[in-house]
């Protein structure tokens, strides 16, 4: 079985593989200060929970834009499932042209999403990723990556706002029932939600009016953990997928399998940008 990792600021989506096929998932939280034996332990536990082994596991692949965690994890797995995990950067072939000025200054999960959304949807693309940020990725029609947009993600722009304010208070990040709140609960929901389906809205125009495509010939795809409630008042994310990036993994995984060993040998991960 595979076994992958999408290490995020916030939260760490964990990925079983048979074949294929994804047969369990979890999601558990970002910490920076847990040791590996910690992460370790806690596998053991989900393992537990679905009756699996250690010993189930035949390979690992990493994405993560967490540096120090990407260490850990790696010493994880070779520790606790004798594996020298697969990681998602320079060297590794992802089958898909990127046109950046410095590739390798894009983050690991931009990649793996835009690997996952080609192979499943197609092109022209744009990829919205609901996480610590929220990011844009675009694919133009011959499937190429040529850059995007980052923006501060809706928890980031909560906790800024209660932070800086002395009376407003943090609320529940759910969807108002209308626009004009009659409440400051409400109003701030409002402001940061319908917000926001404004903010993907008005950038999708925008970059669809760039690239000179009409913008109902783009599909634009959605993950994350609040890609639902946006998606209900966006008039332009035609996909949600919210296991986009354990798919884009797989994939990756395939691209790269027959040049990796797995058990107990590291695999070489030559300099230079991802291709």
């Amino acid at each position: 079985m595979l076994l992958a990792f999408d290490i995020g600021n916030t939260n760490i989506v964990i990925g079983l593989f048979e074949g294929d096929r994804l047969t369990s998932h979890w999601r558990i939280t970002s910490d920076r200060q847990k040791t590996y034996d910690e992460y370790g332990l806690l596998l053991d536990q989900l393992f537990q929970s679905c009756g699996l082994k250690r010993s189930d596991v035949d390979d690992v692949i990493i994405s993560s834009v967490v540096p120090n965690l990407t260490d850990v994890f790696r010493t994880m797995c070779e520790r606790y499932f004798e594996v020298a995990p697969l990681v998602v950067g320079n060297g590794l072939k992802t089958g898909m042209s990127i046109r950046y000025d410095n590739p390798k200054e894009i983050g690991a999960d931009r990649i793996v999403n835009a690997v996952a959304a080609i192979e499943q949807y197609g092109a022209p693309l744009i990829i919205l990723d609901f996480g610590t940020a929220t990011t844009f990725c675009v694919i133009n029609d011959k499937k190429e990556y040529l850059g995007g947009a980052i923006a501060p993600g809706i928890g980031i722009s909560l906790n800024a706002l209660v932070e800086k304010t002395a009376q407003l208070p943090k609320v529940e990040m759910t969807v108002p029932d209308k626009v004009i709140g009659k409440t400051t609960v409400s109003a701030i929901q409002s402001g940061l939600l319908y917000g926001y389906c404004g903010l993907v809205d008005g950038m999708v125009h925008r970059i669809a009016e760039e690239l000179g495509y009409n913008e109902k010939d783009i599909t634009v795809v959605a993950t994350g953990g609040l890609a639902e409630g946006i998606h209900t008042h966006s008039h332009t994310i035609t996909e949600v997928d919210q296991m986009l990036t354990l798919k884009g993994l797989l994939t990756i995984y395939h691209r790269n399998e027959k040049l990796h060993h797995t058990k107990g040998v590291k695999p070489e991960q030559k300099d230079g940008a991802l291709c």
